[in-house]
């Protein structure tokens, strides 16, 4: 096989690969929280419910096994974690499926939980196996593709579903049964990496004693819980202690004093649990974990990108951390049209945003393109703060036809409000573009020897916007309004452009053949 048509391949592989992993992205999302719309939970108890996506924030604390250990050797040590954890996703998924939220919330959060924390570790392995296979002249294109497929899995899992389950205008399903075709898809993915992927170049795993790695791990997961346990029992009560002086002769309704205490149990769990967290795995000598943070951190200016990686998608995330329940409830849009734009236009503008964002990355570089995207991406949430303060109905729209193309359908016209469908436009273009320069930002920090844990640690700071401000976004748009809501979310992403102009000189030393050659 020619090197052009190898490296054809290798781009396939990692749309193929962004597919597997975006489709059950959405399902512990955005596609969650139409189902616990449509189940008619609070707006509240749905940002709550958005922490079943924690896995993605702590991801790198079990990434280190995956750098680690190999389980089967046949298929090498990225393809053989890859196949287990799309197995593991599959029955996770049917699982949940069997599960009604309204009347087994508690067991239906856990199943939730346990398929992000599935799914988070076939991220990891993705993410290293992309990152191992693509060399530094293909990052930019290769995250451009990733974006697409994953962004495609996304029209799937969080668009053509919502169509589907629409009683009127789509097929009638019921959430249950999307979930397990997911599920059964997934097993197909399985089969896909374990037959068609290329095998990575041998790179040398990191050396450690596996039994302290294995310990570590133990220790690691073991203060995890008990800071959980700790939060649960005594955060709530000292919460509840300080702020409820703060509460007396207050207008607020009681439930929403309630998720204020929650939120700030939260933050003070958190705030107990990583240094614990950190003391555990220096006590075990979880040697693979601290071995590749050391090696990510000897690099210059590694602090200053991890709080970058943080910002770059901070007030995005915000602005879309309840997205579905804006639309669907505060908006008044129907599950159809929400389905159609949000999911189906909006998520194949993104895809075009990022392919437009690859290719631009071929002239701009990568600090002028994250530059010029994180402020198209800042700029496209006054678009929602637009929307929320006129209200629909203010620009002409149009009408989508009837439809039945099998796997989905329109059972009659269905009107797409113009407003909408500008601000939908405008975001989902600016993020695809910032997707594309991130991703190869976050591949170009990574080395090849801890590939799974350091990219695991970067990408568990990038989720933090997306995971950790559920909550807060919940509690924040039930006390504010939608309208400040959405100023909150330009007052956040701004730092970020700041922390640019801040580390341009590094970001750019990134891009030399020297820091490839040193990965």
């Amino acid at each position: 096989m020619s090197s052009r048509l190898r490296a054809a391949y290798r781009l396939l592989v990692v749309a193929l690969l962004g597919f597997a992993s975006g489709l059950p992205l959405a399902l512990t999302g955005q596609a969650l929280q139409a189902w616990l719309s449509i189940e008619g939970l609070d707006v509240a108890t749905i940002g709550f419910l958005s922490l079943v996506g924690l896995p993605y924030t702590f991801k790198f604390l079990w990434a280190p096994l995956m750098d680690r250990f190999e389980i089967w050797p046949m298929l090498g040590r990225r393809r053989g974690w890859l196949v287990l954890s799309q197995l593991a996703l599959a029955l996770a998924l049917w699982a949940l499926a069997s599960t009604s939220p309204r009347q087994s919330l508690q067991v239906f959060a856990l199943l939730a939980l346990a398929v992000a924390f599935v799914s988070a570790s076939q991220d990891v392995v993705i993410d290293a196996y992309r990152t191992d296979l693509l060399s530094a002249a293909e990052r930019g294109l290769g995250s451009s593709l990733n974006v697409l497929g994953y962004r495609l899995a996304m029209i799937v899992s969080g668009g053509l579903a919502l169509i589907w389950t629409d009683a009127a205008q789509g097929g009638g399903w019921t959430w249950p049964e999307v979930y397990r075709t997911m599920s059964a898809w997934m097993v197909g993915a399985a089969l896909l990496s374990a037959f068609a992927l290329p095998r990575l170049r041998e790179v040398e795993a990191p050396r450690s004693a596996a039994r302290h790695d294995l310990y570590g791990f133990l220790a690691v997961l073991a203060a995890v819980a008990m800071g959980y346990v700790l939060t649960l029992h005594v955060g709530t009560r000292l919460t509840e202690w300080a702020l409820s002086p703060l509460f007396e002769g207050s207008a607020m309704a009681a439930a929403l004093k309630a998720r204020w205490i929650d939120l700030a149990a939260l933050l003070l769990g958190i705030a107990f649990t990583f240094p614990l967290a950190a003391w555990a795995a220096r006590r075990a000598r979880f040697h693979t974990l601290l071995s590749g943070l050391a090696n990510y951190f000897s690099q210059p200016g590694a602090v200053g990108f991890l709080w970058l990686i943080v910002l770059y998608k901070l007030g995005d995330a915000f602005a879309g951390s309840l997205m579905t329940p804006f639309l669907l409830q505060a908006m008044a849009f129907s599950a159809a049209e929400v389905g159609v734009v949000n999911k189906i236009i909006g998520l194949w503008l993104t895809i075009g945003g990022a392919l437009l964002g690859g290719a631009l990355m071929l002239k701009l570089g990568l600090w002028r393109a994250l530059l010029l995207f994180g402020l198209l991406q800042l700029a496209s949430n006054l678009g929602f703060w637009w929307l929320a303060v006129s209200g629909k109905g203010l620009l002409p729209g149009l009408t989508i036809p009837a439809f039945d193309w099998g796997f989905v359908k329109l059972s009659l016209p269905t009107p797409v409000d113009g407003g909408l469908l500008m601000v939908i436009a405008a975001e989902n273009l600016s993020g695809g573009m910032g997707t594309a320069a991130f991703v190869a930002f976050l591949m170009s920090l990574c080395n090849q020897r801890f590939t799974a844990t350091q990219y695991a640690l970067l990408s568990a700071f990038a989720a933090i916007g997306r995971v950790w401000v559920g909550p807060l976004a919940g509690v924040l748009a039930e006390t504010i309004g939608w309208p400040d809501f959405f100023v909150v979310s330009l007052v956040l992403g701004a730092p970020a452009i700041l922390m640019l102009w801040w580390q341009r000189a590094a970001i750019r030393a990134l891009e030399s053949p020297s820091a490839d050659a040193n990965r």
